[in-house]
């Protein structure tokens, strides 16, 4: 279940309209990673295909954000600093990855109270990736 709670108590994953809106979401984070120059270290880390990449995060998303755990489900616990420790991951990469996952969220979600909620806790998620 997800620790994000909203005033109208409708999940953020209700709220910014489901598998379709996390979808939304991290199909345009995957076009960003290769199109904004910021996120060059952080591609460079990803393998040259972003599809599992991507369907990776919608899982993870689904779950944090309130929705079905899909992740849990198919992949057993997140421990998301393991699963990329085999990633050199510093300043560079986490601040490319806030900058695709912001201008995405910014285009796809439409809801400054999520906004108010989310971001904070995404660019915490992404500077504890950090491990070098």
């Amino acid at each position: 279940m997800s620790a994000l709670q909203t005033a109208d108590h409708r999940t953020p994953y209700e709220r910014i309209g489901g598998a379709d809106g996390v979808r939304r979401l991290t199909a345009r984070f995957y076009v960003l990673m290769d199109e904004l120059p910021e996120a060059k270290a952080c591609r460079a880390v990803h393998p040259p295909s972003l599809v599992q990449a991507e369907q990776k995060l919608f899982e993870y998303l689904s779950g944090w954000l309130g929705g079905p755990p899909l992740f849990v489900e198919r992949h057993g616990a997140p421990m998301l600093r393991r699963r990329h420790f085999r990633a050199s991951i510093g300043l560079p990469e986490v601040e490319g990855w806030l900058a695709c996952f912001t201008q995405a969220w910014r285009e796809t979600v439409r809801d400054a109270d999520l906004d108010a909620l989310v971001l904070p806790k995404i660019e915490a998620l992404a500077h504890h990736m950090q491990n070098s």
